[in-house]
């Protein structure tokens, strides 16, 4: 009854990293640099692969959205946090923190549901490649891509839709730096009961049907590979996998760290630390693992760079 009577909540505070508050401009600089790198490394490889034709292939189409999505997903909370370092306060309004949630958990969503494609990718190659050109067009890549983005967008809106019309009195303090949906929820004082139990069912639903395609994707390509009687040949057919392997492998393995573990064990300050890993991390090294584990990628940025280099010199060269 106490929550009641509280005055209703317009603006929340984001507790952030309270034994950092003395560093706040290193963190902003440090925290600007990396999110520079994020847009730029993504936009890199959408432009590598938009500009070179031999790349217009479904596995790096899909790459396209992935990067994209990455740009979107860093996007939806390091703003925000580098303005409040900025500006020294850690506040957001309640409808922003709405908001930040949405496209938070929306683009986490869509994560999980292109590495699950993108495995699925490339088993067709792997284990179909005489069918593959014919199953997987650019057509239905594009179509598979789409559904994917259109489907997130349209079930987190129910979401939001009930989390926007919930009553939020206080106390208003999110013990996080972004706002995230459970502890938003937590703030509420009437009863969220459906929301919660829609959001753990998708939630879960979503996590373990991609992991479950895709370990069934990867268990059916190993097979494939281990009956290929050449060393050079098993070692072409896997190399084509390495670096979805390692961003599904750094991915799951935050993901598990984060919820799929006794919450007695693990402070709130590592879940925030972890949080940073896959907000700010993991969008940074994704495009460097592309590139420099994918021979065709690593070859086209070499290539534009050489042709960049190339043509600053003639600007520059005196006549």
């Amino acid at each position: 009854m106490g929550r009641k009577n509280q005055s209703r909540v317009t603006e929340v505070i984001l507790l952030g990293f309270p034994i950092l508050q003395e560093f706040q401009t290193m963190l902003f600089v440090l925290f600007s640099i990396i999110y520079t790198l994020i847009i730029t490394g993504n936009a890199t490889i959408i432009y590598v692969v938009k500009r070179e034709r031999h790349l217009h292939k479904p596995m790096y189409y899909l790459l396209i959205n992935f990067s994209f999505m990455e740009i979107c997903y860093a996007s939806s909370t390091i703003p925000k946090m580098l303005a409040n370092f900025l500006l020294g306060h850690d506040t957001i309004s309640l409808g922003g923190c709405i908001t930040q949630c949405y496209f938070f958990f929306t683009m986490g969503a869509l994560e999980n549901y292109l590495l699950a494609l993108m495995a699925f990718d490339r088993y067709l190659a792997i284990c179909h490649p005489l069918r593959y050109p014919a199953i997987m067009t650019t057509r239905l890549c594009c179509m598979l891509a789409a559904g994917c983005w259109l489907a997130v967008f349209l079930y987190s809106i129910v979401i939001v839709t009930y989390i926007a019309r919930l009553s939020y009195c206080g106390p208003n303090e999110i013990n996080h730096f972004f706002c995230d949906i459970s502890p938003l929820l937590a703030l509420s004082c009437t009863d969220a009961t459906f929301i919660k139990l829609y959001f753990f069912i998708l939630t879960w639903s979503i996590i373990f049907s991609c992991i479950l395609l895709i370990l069934i994707s990867y268990v059916s390509i190993i097979w494939t590979i281990t009956r290929i009687s050449s060393t050079s040949g098993r070692q072409k057919a896997f190399s084509t996998c390495t670096s979805h392997i390692t961003v599904v492998a750094i991915y799951y393995g935050t993901v598990i760290f984060v919820y799929v573990r006794p919450t007695n064990r693990v402070s709130n300050e590592m879940d925030k630390v972890m949080a940073v890993f896959y907000v700010l991390f993991t969008p940074l090294f994704n495009p460097f693992i592309y590139s420099l584990r994918n021979k065709e990628v690593k070859d086209a940025l070499i290539k534009m760079c050489v042709m960049y280099c190339n043509f600053s010199g003639k600007l520059y060269c005196p006549h």
